[in-house]
């Protein structure tokens, strides 16, 4: 079997990464710079991963707010779930470093951890798995980010740990 090589997020420090935005990667695109970002709600390995409901309706909510924020609509590419439960990629148009988005991010889970009502596109024509979501669950846990670290970054926050 041939060696592969391991892809950069697999080489962070994951016993040491906190909870806070971080720059994942940067890409060029059709001469553009994209940059990934890792937005980290959970401690990895330390604390419960979110819950699978939770993370479904914090996708739907976030995404909805983004793609609708005025300042930085036109630069949303992707937001969505990690793998690992910890948290989430947003993908942006521009070469960006992680304080550049403290404010939309704070915005973003205020959105969430504040909303009433429908949540969007949480019907079976709309959805892939409509009955998996936990409005109340994805409210504490947007709160608990926002006010546990969002409302109090530091650069430890911001910039992964050296291994």
């Amino acid at each position: 079997m041939k060696t592969m090589n391991k892809i950069p997020s697999f080489t962070i420090d994951h016993e040491r990464l906190l909870r806070g935005i971080y720059v994942s990667r940067k890409d060029e695109v059709g001469g553009e710079t994209v940059t990934t970002f890792d937005i980290r709600m959970k401690e990895p390995n330390r604390e419960p991963a979110l819950h699978v409901g939770a993370i479904h309706t914090i996708e739907h909510l976030a995404a909805t707010y983004l793609r609708n924020d005025p300042e930085w609509k036109d630069r949303i590419i992707y937001w969505g779930p990690m793998g690992c439960l910890t948290g989430n990629y947003l993908i942006l148009r521009g070469d960006l470093a992680s304080k550049d988005i403290v404010g939309l991010m704070r915005r973003t889970f205020r959105f969430v951890a504040d909303y009433e009502g429908d949540i969007p596109g949480a019907a079976p024509c709309d959805c892939g798995n409509y009955l998996l979501h936990d409005l109340p669950m994805a409210k504490w846990e947007s709160k608990k980010f926002l006010t546990e670290v969002l409302d109090n970054i530091t650069e430890a926050n911001l910039h992964y740990p050296e291994k």
